[in-house]
Protein backbone atom coordinates (compact mmCIF):
# COMPACT_ATOMS: atom_id res chain seq x y z
CA UNK A 1 0.00 0.00 0.00
CA UNK A 2 1.43 3.03 -1.36
CA UNK A 3 -0.65 5.73 0.80
CA UNK A 4 0.33 6.33 4.62
CA UNK A 5 -0.34 8.20 7.40
CA UNK A 6 0.16 11.99 6.70
CA UNK A 7 -0.04 11.72 2.97
CA UNK A 8 -2.27 14.29 1.13
CA UNK A 9 -4.74 12.80 -1.06
CA UNK A 10 -7.61 13.02 -3.52
CA UNK A 11 -10.79 10.88 -3.90
CA UNK A 12 -11.45 9.95 -7.10
CA UNK A 13 -14.70 8.00 -7.07
CA UNK A 14 -17.74 8.37 -4.91
CA UNK A 15 -20.13 11.18 -3.32
CA UNK A 16 -16.71 13.10 -2.28
CA UNK A 17 -15.14 12.80 -5.33
CA UNK A 18 -12.72 15.39 -6.24
CA UNK A 19 -12.30 16.56 -2.27
CA UNK A 20 -8.39 16.42 -1.32
CA UNK A 21 -8.07 15.62 2.50
CA UNK A 22 -4.88 14.74 4.90
CA UNK A 23 -4.68 10.22 5.65
CA UNK A 24 -5.26 10.25 9.63
CA UNK A 25 -4.91 6.95 10.38
CA UNK A 26 -3.98 3.57 7.40
CA UNK A 27 -5.40 0.29 7.75
CA UNK A 28 -3.25 -1.91 5.79
CA UNK A 29 -4.23 -5.10 5.95
CA UNK A 30 -7.70 -3.96 4.80
CA UNK A 31 -6.31 -1.87 2.39
CA UNK A 32 -8.14 1.48 3.94
CA UNK A 33 -7.36 4.85 5.15
CA UNK A 34 -9.43 6.90 7.34
CA UNK A 35 -9.74 10.68 5.21
CA UNK A 36 -9.84 13.91 7.13
CA UNK A 37 -13.09 15.10 5.83
CA UNK A 38 -14.48 12.45 3.70
CA UNK A 39 -16.92 9.83 3.87
CA UNK A 40 -17.93 11.14 6.78
CA UNK A 41 -21.19 9.82 8.23
CA UNK A 42 -23.82 10.41 11.32
CA UNK A 43 -23.68 7.59 14.14
CA UNK A 44 -26.66 7.97 16.93
CA UNK A 45 -25.43 7.31 20.10
CA UNK A 46 -27.33 6.25 23.40
CA UNK A 47 -27.97 8.30 26.61
CA UNK A 48 -25.54 6.60 29.01
CA UNK A 49 -27.05 8.41 32.18
CA UNK A 50 -30.16 8.73 33.40
CA UNK A 51 -31.02 12.31 32.45
CA UNK A 52 -29.13 12.95 29.42
CA UNK A 53 -29.61 12.85 26.19
CA UNK A 54 -29.10 11.32 22.92
CA UNK A 55 -26.43 12.97 20.86
CA UNK A 56 -26.18 12.11 16.72
CA UNK A 57 -22.18 12.15 16.08
CA UNK A 58 -20.35 12.33 12.78
CA UNK A 59 -17.36 10.26 12.12
CA UNK A 60 -15.11 9.64 9.45
CA UNK A 61 -15.25 6.41 8.28
CA UNK A 62 -11.98 4.18 6.10
CA UNK A 63 -12.29 4.47 2.22
CA UNK A 64 -10.64 1.97 0.20
CA UNK A 65 -7.24 3.07 -1.61
CA UNK A 66 -8.38 2.27 -4.76
CA UNK A 67 -10.43 5.40 -4.66
CA UNK A 68 -7.96 7.66 -4.18
CA UNK A 69 -4.95 9.39 -5.66
CA UNK A 70 -1.53 10.38 -3.90
CA UNK A 71 -1.12 14.12 -3.97
CA UNK A 72 2.32 15.11 -4.46
CA UNK A 73 3.56 17.25 -1.67
CA UNK A 74 4.11 20.57 -3.61
CA UNK A 75 1.00 20.23 -6.08
CA UNK A 76 -2.33 19.95 -5.80
CA UNK A 77 -2.83 17.55 -8.96
CA UNK A 78 -2.63 13.74 -8.73
CA UNK A 79 0.80 11.89 -9.14
CA UNK A 80 0.71 10.12 -12.11
CA UNK A 81 0.56 6.72 -11.98
CA UNK A 82 2.08 5.41 -15.35
CA UNK A 83 2.52 7.01 -18.66
CA UNK A 84 0.18 6.40 -21.26
CA UNK A 85 1.91 4.44 -24.37
CA UNK A 86 2.18 6.75 -27.45
CA UNK A 87 -0.26 5.53 -30.05
CA UNK A 88 -0.02 3.09 -32.58
CA UNK A 89 -0.98 3.35 -36.50
CA UNK A 90 -4.03 1.63 -37.34
CA UNK A 91 -2.92 0.78 -40.92
CA UNK A 92 0.12 -0.66 -42.85
CA UNK A 93 0.22 2.42 -45.29
CA UNK A 94 0.24 5.04 -42.04
CA UNK A 95 3.05 3.06 -40.62
CA UNK A 96 5.06 3.96 -43.46
CA UNK A 97 4.53 7.78 -43.56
Amino acid sequence: MKIKKDDNVKVLTGTDKGKTGKVLKAFPKEWKVIVEGINIQKRHQRARKSGQKGQIIETAFPIHVSNLAKLESNEKKPKAKTEKPKSKPKTKAEAKK
